[in-house]
């Protein structure tokens, strides 16, 4: 008869051990699954935009949107020069290429260049490529590319090219 009952103990102790158990991995589930949800082991939800230029210019805001129609990626981006001499942007474009590929000419007439005076600020809308095509880019999808920027220093007429890169959330 004790021997019923040392049994009978075991077991009453393995089943409480494993309930016990269970309900601790329950609930870590429960706990992971909604850390989850709130997007917590997307580690690009922790990416902040940054727009980085050389010295002779800085950036001010980049913001990438995504067109709703065609979902063509356009970078806004505001630019401040900060070059000895005003300047004349020639053309702009972007891309994760870095390089002078589908640049677009400004559209300011008469002249169809942007005059910038020293510290100058301007608002560039730049329809951004990847590989030669252009960029479809959905809301929260991160973009890693470049602004390039084609310009002529009015006191010397020399041309200029200048790439910064942009880290940016399409929103």
């Amino acid at each position: 008869m004790p021997e019923i009952i040392a049994r009978k103990t075991r077991a009453q102790s393995a089943v409480e051990y494993l309930t016990t158990y269970g309900w601790a991995i329950i609930i870590i589930a429960i706990v992971l699954a909604a850390l989850y949800e709130i997007g917590l082991f997307n580690p690009s939800g922790f990416v902040s935009t940054t727009c980085t230029f050389p010295a002779e210019f800085g950036c001010l805001t980049a913001v990438l949107s995504s067109s709703s129609a065609t979902t063509n990626a356009i970078m806004n981006v505001t630019i401040q020069q900060s070059t000895q001499s005003v300047i004349n942007i020639t053309a702009y474009g972007c891309n994760n290429l870095g390089t002078p590929t589908n640049m677009i000419l400004p559209n300011n007439p008469p002249s169809d260049v942007i005059s910038l005076a020293i510290g100058g600020t301007n608002s560039l809308s730049i329809t951004c490529y990847n590989n030669y095509s252009l960029l479809t880019i959905n809301p929260g999808q991160l973009f890693k590319g470049y602004v390039i920027i084609n310009y002529t220093n009015v006191q010397t007429g020399f041309p200029h090219t200048v790439v910064g890169t942009v880290i940016a959330k399409a929103v």
